[in-house]
This record gives C-alpha cells, sequence and structure tokens, in this order.
C-alpha cells in the first residue's frame, strides 16, 4: 500500500516546532499551493499549539511510502 503526506512544519511564539499533516494531497499540488496554503493557516491563526499563536512558517515536504502487510501466524 502506497501513502503520500504532506508535512508542512511551523514554528510557534515560543520558538516550538510543530508539524501538521495532510494525508493523500492532491497530485498536481505545487510549491506556490503549499506556501499560499501554510500561509493562511499562519494568518488566520487557526491553530494555537499549547495556546501560542504561530509564528512562522518553517518547511515543507511530501513524503511517499510503501507498507508491506504480512499475515503471520506466531
Amino acid at each position: 500500500m502506497d501513502e503520500k503526506k504532506l508535512i508542512m512544519t511551523f514554528k510557534n511564539t515560543l520558538g516550538n516546532s510543530f508539524s501538521i499533516t495532510i494525508d493523500d494531497p492532491r497530485e498536481d499540488l505545487v510549491e506556490q499551493d503549499i506556501i499560499d496554503a501554510m500561509n493562511l493557516i499562519k494568518s488566520k491563526n487557526i491553530f494555537q499549539p499549547k495556546g501560542y499563536d504561530i509564528a512562522e512558517c518553517i518547511s515543507a515536504k511530501v513524503v511517499n511510502s510503501t507498507t508491506t502487510e504480512y499475515n503471520l501466524i506466531v
């Protein structure tokens, strides 16, 4: 099973980093879309990790992973 995730990393006003993960981002996602989304999250103050505002957008990455499951009888 293949999985794709968008991981956006921010820093709050305390200086602590935190990430927001989006499962199955669009296939046609481009860098500007991610920048716009992160800036919107920051400007609208949608999330307040540990009660503190988002101070900075740090990074973003799309991670692809493959999971192989085995039905083992132990």
